[in-house]
């Protein structure tokens, strides 16, 4: 997928919030560590350093949600990060977004923290952000040891 056409579907599937531009993307997806895990109707941009991975940005064709294209898009990211040493993967979801906040609460993520006013929507208001994390250690390995 073309950061072009990956702004494009951002525009499609971000109804409230302001979406990429192909010149954010492309700058994005040229600093190290970034990667860009796609489907044919979705796309994902993370980076992975330092035993962390943060999602930056996912985004489904409208049409095309609640199909499972998320949902592989992110297991493609766990596998990235897990080969990669990753410990755990981060992002930020607008407060407001209930359906995001469903399918990160469904993979595994917790909240974290917040970040108040983050998010500027298309209609110039403001939403606060959840910082969500979700570890990619086994159980056993997150286990202190007595």
């Amino acid at each position: 997928m073309t950061p072009k056409a990956f702004a494009a579907l951002m525009d499609r599937a971000y109804t409230e919030m302001r979406p990429w531009t192909e010149v954010e993307i492309e700058a994005t997806l040229s600093m190290p560590h970034v990667v860009f895990p796609t489907a044919e109707r979705g796309g994902l941009i993370a980076r992975i350093v330092a035993g962390e991975c943060e999602i930056l940005s996912i985004a489904t064709d409208p049409d095309a949600q609640r199909q499972g294209v998320a949902t592989g898009l992110l297991n493609r990211l766990v596998t990235m990060a897990a080969e990669q040493a990753a410990d755990r993967i981060f992002l930020d979801v607008a407060a407001r977004n209930h359906a995001a906040r469903a399918f990160y609460d469904r993979h595994g993520f917790s909240r974290l923290g917040m970040r108040r006013s983050y998010y500027t929507l298309r209609d110039g208001s403001k939403d606060d952000a959840l910082l969500l994390v979700r570890s990619l250690r086994p159980a056993a390995a997150q286990a202190p040891v007595t």
